[in-house]
């Protein structure tokens, strides 16, 4: 019988049913991943970016590209130095069809966060910054 250690945490299978993944980057699911995997019981994480990028073998500049497509996508808040993993929303839709029929081959644009998302976002933004500026 598998045995749970005390910090342990699911990674919830909607990023995957839901379509949450296929927005991603390569770089922007490793740093979902780990932040799903580092963070609290409310999501926070306060890792620093040097370690961070270290920890995922990007630079620092790669970093925050990934934060900003997880932060546009409605999956992240950050007020630096703080991260907060967002709860999952609402399934994604499926990707429109391509325009010409030789387009099937090219990589699909990247789906925007509904407007609902990213104002949930903001509303996490701000208490987040709450948060710091009490800490300061």
């Amino acid at each position: 019988m598998r045995r749970m250690p005390a910090q342990f945490s699911w990674v919830d299978q909607r990023l995957v049913r839901d379509r949450h993944l296929e927005q991603l980057d390569v770089h922007a699911a490793a740093l979902y991943l780990f932040l799903v995997t580092v963070a609290d019981a409310q999501g926070l994480s306060w890792y620093g970016d040097t370690s961070t990028a270290r920890r995922l073998s990007i630079d620092e500049e790669r970093l925050r590209r990934a934060r900003g497509d997880l932060v546009r996508a409605g999956l992240l808040a950050y007020a630096r130095p703080l991260y907060q993993v967002l709860a999952l929303g609402d399934p994604l839709p499926p990707p429109p069809a391509p325009l010409h029929p030789t387009a099937a081959n090219n990589e699909a644009p990247v789906p925007i966060a509904p407007a609902a998302r990213r104002a949930v976002a903001r509303e996490h933004l701000a208490a987040l910054q709450a948060v710091l500026r009490r800490r300061a």
